[in-house]
C-alpha cells in the first residue's frame, strides 16, 4: 500500500472508532472491508480484472462461510443484511462506469453492468445451493481446500500465472504475447487463503465456532490486516468482534503509538534502506565483498522494518476498531538461536504452519508402524515445513533454497541444543552472557545469508553473491 492508502485507512479507522454505534459496528466493518478490497487492488493490464478479482475475493469469502456455517445459521433471517450490503457495494461500484468522474474506489473502469449482474446471480445461485442442499462433510471440505491450494499455485508459479494471464487476455480480445505473471496480482489472496484453510480444517475437526455471514466475511477481509496480516484465528477474532466497542484513553494512546511507529518503520526506515538493499540489479554491479555485505544487511533490516511497520499499523488500527490483532514480531534479530528467531518472526505464520502442518506431520510419523529415528523425523518435518513456507512466498527455486537453508539450520540448532543442554547448564554467568552474545550474532548472520535467496531472482545470481560475500568472486 502507498502512504496515501495507509493514511486513508488511519482516518477511516479513527472515524469509525469515534462514531460507530456498538450494535452496528459489525456492519460498518463489513462494508468498509468490502470497499477496501476494491480500493487497494492495484490496476492490472487485463481489462476488467482489477474489478473481477476483488469481486472474486468477496465471493470466495461468502462461499467459505456457506461451507463452514452450521445449518442453524444458514437462514435468510441471519444472512439477508450482510448479503444485501455486499451485493449493493459490488453493483454500486459497477455503476460508477457510467459516471463521468475519476475512479476513486476501483483501479480502472469497471466492466459492463450486465456482466456484473449475471455474475452476481451465478454466485448467489451457487451459495444458495450450498446452503440449501449440502451439509458439508470431509470430502467437500477437502475438495474446497484443494481448490484454494490450486488457485494459490497458479498465482505463485510464474509459468502457470503467465499461462492463466494469456488465457484471460485471449478471452478479453487482448494480445497474449505480452502476458506476465504480474497480470494476476490478486490483492491479499495469500492471507485470505490461510484464513480459508484454517476455517475449513477447523470445520472438519469440529473446532469451528458458529459464525454468521457478516462475522465470517469481516474476519476474512478485516481491512487493517488485509494486505500483510497478521493471520488471526477466527475464535480469537470473534471474541473481540462480539465485545461492545468502548474505547478508552489507553486504547487511543496505544493505537496512536503503534501507528506512528509503524509509519516511521515503513515509510522512513524501510523505504530509505530500499535504496541500497540487495536486489537482482545491484547484486551483479557491486564489486567488493564489503559493499556486498552492506547491501545484504540493508536488505535484512529493510524487510524487517517494512513488514513489522505494516504490522504495527494494522495492530494500531485494529485497536481503534476494538480488535486486538496478535503480535507478529518480537525483536527477532536479537534472538540467540534460529528456533527463537522463528518464534519471533512472522509469528502468526509460524504458528499456523505449526498447527496445521508441522504438528500433524510429526504425530503421523511418530505413530507409524515403522517409526523413524527421532532425529530423522525432526529433520524431515522441519525441512518440509520451511520449504512450504518458502513456496508460500513463490513457487521458485530460490524460495525452495531459502526453505532448505532455514530447515537445515533449525535441525542443526535442535541437535546442538540437545547436545549442549546438559553440558552448559552450570557455566558462570559471564560465560553464559558471552555465549549468548556470540550466538545472537551468529544467528543474525545466518538469517541474513538466507535473505540472499529471498532477495534475488535465481540460484545463479544467489551463488554469485555468496562467492562475492566471501571474496571468492
Amino acid at each position: 500500500m502507498t502512504l496515501a492508502d495507509t493514511l486513508l485507512l488511519i482516518g477511516v479507522a479513527g472515524l469509525l472508532g469515534l462514531i460507530a454505534r456498538p450494535d452496528r459496528r459489525l456492519y460498518f466493518l463489513l462494508g468498509l472491508s468490502a470497499l477496501a478490497v476494491f480500493a487497494f487492488q492495484p490496476a492490472l493490464p487485463i481489462r476488467g480484472l482489477d474489478f473481477w478479482l476483488p469481486t472474486a475475493t468477496l465471493s470466495v469469502a461468502v462461499i467459505g462461510w456457506a461451507l463452514t456455517a452450521p445449518r442453524a445459521l444458514r437462514t435468510w433471517r441471519n444472512t439477508w443484511l450482510a448479503a444485501l450490503i455486499l451485493g449493493t457495494i459490488v453493483l454500486a461500484l459497477a455503476l460508477t462506469r457510467y459516471i463521468n468522474l475519476p475512479s476513486l474506489l476501483t483501479a480502472s473502469l469497471p466492466p459492463q453492468i450486465e456482466l456484473v449482474v449475471v455474475s452476481l446471480l451465478v454466485i448467489s445461485l451457487l451459495v444458495f445451493l450450498l446452503v440449501r442442499f449440502t451439509a458439508p462433510g470431509k470430502t467437500l471440505l477437502s475438495l474446497a481446500s484443494l481448490v484454494i491450494i490450486g488457485i494459490f499455485l497458479v498465482l505463485k508459479t510464474p509459468a502457470l500465472a503467465i499461462w492463466a494471464a494469456a488465457v484471460l487476455r485471449g478471452l478479453n480480445g487482448q494480445s497474449t504475447r505480452t502476458a506476465t505473471a504480474q497480470d494476476l496480482s490478486w490483492l491479499g489472496f495469500s492471507y485470505i487463503a490461510f484464513r480459508l484453510l484454517h476455517t475449513l480444517r477447523d470445520r472438519q475437526t469440529g473446532r469451528m465456532p458458529p459464525v454468521t455471514l457478516a462475522e465470517y466475511v469481516v474476519y476474512m477481509l478485516f481491512f487493517p490486516a488485509l494486505t500483510a496480516g497478521p493471520i488471526d484465528r477466527i475464535e480469537r477474532f470473534l471474541t473481540d468482534l462480539r465485545r461492545p466497542l468502548a474505547l478508552t484513553s489507553e486504547d487511543w494512546s496505544e493505537a496512536g503509538k503503534r501507528v506512528v511507529v509503524g509509519l516511521f518503520k515503513k515509510f522512513v526506515l524501510a523505504d530509505s534502506l530500499a535504496l541500497i538493499a540487495l536486489n537482482g540489479t545491484n547484486a551483479l554491479q557491486v564489486r567488493t565483498s564489503g559493499w556486498t555485505w552492506v547491501l545484504l544487511y540493508a536488505f535484512a533490516f529493510q524487510i524487517y522494518f517494512d513488514f513489522s511497520g505494516y504490522t504495527d499499523i494494522a495492530i494500531g488500527l485494529g485497536r481503534l476498531l476494538g480488535i486486538r490483532l496478535p503480535e507478529n514480531f518480537a525483536a527477532p534479530y536479537l534472538k540467540p538461536n534460529l528456533t527463537q528467531f522463528w518464534n519471533s518472526w512472522h509469528m502468526t505464520l509460524t504458528q499456523w504452519f505449526r498447527s496445521y502442518f508441522f504438528n500433524p506431520l510429526t504425530r503421523a510419523l511418530r505413530s507409524a508402524k515403522r517409526r523413524l529415528p527421532t532425529p530423522v523425523t525432526i529433520l524431515f518435518a522441519q525441512i518440509s515445513t520451511m520449504v512450504l513456507i518458502g513456496l508460500w512466498h513463490g513457487v521458485a527455486a530460490n524460495f525452495v533454497l531459502w526453505g532448505l537453508w532455514h530447515g537445515a539450520g533449525l535441525f542443526v540448532n535442535n541437535r546442538w541444543s540437545e547436545f549442549t543442554r546438559p553440558r552448559l547448564g552450570n557455566l558462570p554467568r559471564t560465560w553464559t552472557k558471552a555465549l549468548e552474545v556470540g550466538s545472537t550474532l551468529l544467528t543474525f548472520n545466518y538469517v541474513a545469508l538466507g535473505w540472499v535467496f529471498f532477495a534475488l531472482p535465481d540460484p545463479a545470481t544467489s551463488w554469485h553473491v555468496f562467492l562475492k560475500l566471501f571474496g571468492l568472486a
